[in-house]
């Protein structure tokens, strides 16, 4: 799958890219990660990208030519895909968003800064726009970079074990299951005995009911969306009078 992420300041992202990873599946052909500065593109005399906006207020604003301009080179050398821009207005970023950009052949991202982007750029040339959270970053690269690694994880062979992504927090609509390795004992803490016989059936069944109580604990909300089976209701149901019993 192909990446490019439009960035004034790409030297802070090529560590993240060629690390780890994002590193390996490069190098392996699975991904390429492009990283395209707007400032070249800028038609003005100190190669600006910025400008003061129309209107007043604090800050400055990434001006649409260079932008609109990078975008467009990019399509000339044959980008395709789906144009998205970083922004706290954008969709909530999520799993699920995470595996429907994952079926693109390929996914350009936009890194704002100060006060963010001229309209007419994003309504030039972009798709949409995408949010991390209810925060504002300085940039929006760090934003880019957790769409990057999230997309490019759910990639068949990123990861290395294809059923990796399958089992974590949200791929199944709820939060992961507890983990261990050895030793068995450590500081007086035991690996649960359901993972320790090599029943797999029973395994799947301690697993799935850690995850049901965890994410009734951390995140119900993700629990009034799902379907449940009478068996994952009546976990839930003696998880919740645990935790009201605790209360008391």
């Amino acid at each position: 799958m192909e990446f490019v992420i439009l960035t004034t300041f790409p030297d802070m992202l090529r560590p993240m890219i060629s690390g780890s990873i994002l590193g390996r599946a490069a190098e392996k052909g699975l991904i390429t990660v492009k990283l395209v500065d707007p400032r070249p593109f800028s038609t003005l005399k100190h190669k600006n990208t910025d400008d003061y906006p129309f209107g007043g207020g604090a800050g400055m604003l990434m001006l649409a030519q260079p932008i609109v301009d990078a975008v467009e080179k990019c399509e000339a050398e044959g980008f395709r895909g789906k144009k998205l821009y970083m922004s706290p207005r954008g969709r909530r970023f999520d799993q699920r968003m995470a595996e429907e950009l994952a079926r693109e052949p390929s996914l350009m991202l936009l890194c704002g800064h100060y006060e963010g982007v001229d309209q007419r750029a994003i309504d030039i040339k972009f798709d949409g726009e995408v949010s991390i959270g209810d925060f504002v970053l300085t940039g929006g690269e760090l934003g880019a970079l957790v769409v990057l690694d999230a997309v490019a994880r759910l990639i068949p062979g990123v990861l290395g074990d294809e059923e990796s992504p399958e089992d974590e927090s949200f791929s199944t609509g709820l939060l992961e299951y507890p983990q261990y390795t050895r030793p068995r004992v450590y500081r007086g803490m035991e690996v649960p005995n359901p993972l320790l016989g090599g029943d797999h059936a029973q395994i799947a069944c301690w697993r799935r009911e850690r995850s049901l109580e965890l994410t009734l604990d951390r995140r119900p909300d993700l629990l009034m969306d799902m379907r449940l089976t009478p068996q994952d209701e009546e976990t839930v149901r003696r998880a919740w009078l645990k935790g009201e019993q605790g209360k008391n």
